[in-house]
């Protein structure tokens, strides 16, 4: 599995770019879900031609946990919607619209569950682009983008912010992702990061890289908040596999 070299000069130049700020762009979007649950997602658009990215949250949260993450991302060309999935809850003031209607309906949802989300929000993004989808995952949402990307959605490329095993059966996840072939990346914090090592170890991506941390890092995709230290490594090798994928048709 690849390792990242030092920062260049170029990433260093993209980051203080992202430090910028930016005017709020999202739209609040909404579709159904495998079941006909409605889900709630905020989209943000830059440009019909340009790359897009499903951004799934981690457990207890919501869209707004990609409400900086997003906007940082469609500076860099790439159009970005946030879903919230029907495990989770409020996070930056923003409920989970999806979770709460879950809730109403008497559903007691698992991880497992929020898969159908994923695959409605990708087919819903594959409709409005006619492109395939990257996913960025958080936590158990990155390991349900790896197994989103195992079956038939259009998906073009992941990146997964410690994955696990989340499903309550041993190795499930693992053995379950033996078939993926597009582009993965991969990162967590550093304590996380030989568990993450061994989940994809089967996996034969072309394109496969793994992030670790120098400093501690944290888990989830909360480490590319602007308020989360360290988040300049994370998003110097975010954006160097990125801008990988793009060139990729």
């Amino acid at each position: 599995m690849a390792r990242f070299p030092n920062v260049s000069l170029l990433y260093l130049l993209l980051f203080f770019i992202l430090l910028a700020p930016g005017a709020s762009a999202q739209l609040e979007v909404s579709f159904p879900s495998g079941d006909g649950l409605t889900i709630t997602a905020d989209w943000y658009p830059v440009n019909s031609d340009y790359p897009v990215i499903l951004l799934c949250h981690q457990n207890g949260f919501s869209r707004g946990e990609f409400r900086e993450t997003a906007l940082r991302l469609n500076k860099f060309g790439f159009n970005c919607m946030a879903v919230d999935l029907r495990v989770g809850g409020e996070i930056h003031g923003v409920v989970n619209k999806t979770a709460e209607r879950a809730k109403e309906a008497g559903q007691s949802p698992q991880y497992m569950d929020t898969s159908q989300e994923m695959i409605a929000a990708v087919n819903y993004l594959f409709k409005k682009y006619h492109q395939k989808v990257i996913i960025l995952g958080s936590s158990y949402s990155a390991s349900l983008a790896l197994l989103v990307a195992s079956g038939t959605a259009p998906v073009k490329a992941i990146a997964l912010f410690s994955p696990g095993e989340y499903s309550g059966k041993e190795h499930f996840i693992r053995d379950s992702v033996k078939n993926i072939t597009i582009p993965v990346f991969a990162t967590s914090s550093l304590k996380e990061s030989g568990s993450v090592t061994e989940l994809l170890r089967d996996v034969n991506s072309r394109i496969k890289v793994q992030f670790i941390p120098k400093s501690e890092g944290d888990h989830g995709a909360k480490v590319l908040w602007s308020t989360s230290p360290g988040n300049q490594e994370y998003w110097i090798a975010l954006m160097s596999y990125l801008d990988k994928i793009k060139a990729i048709d």
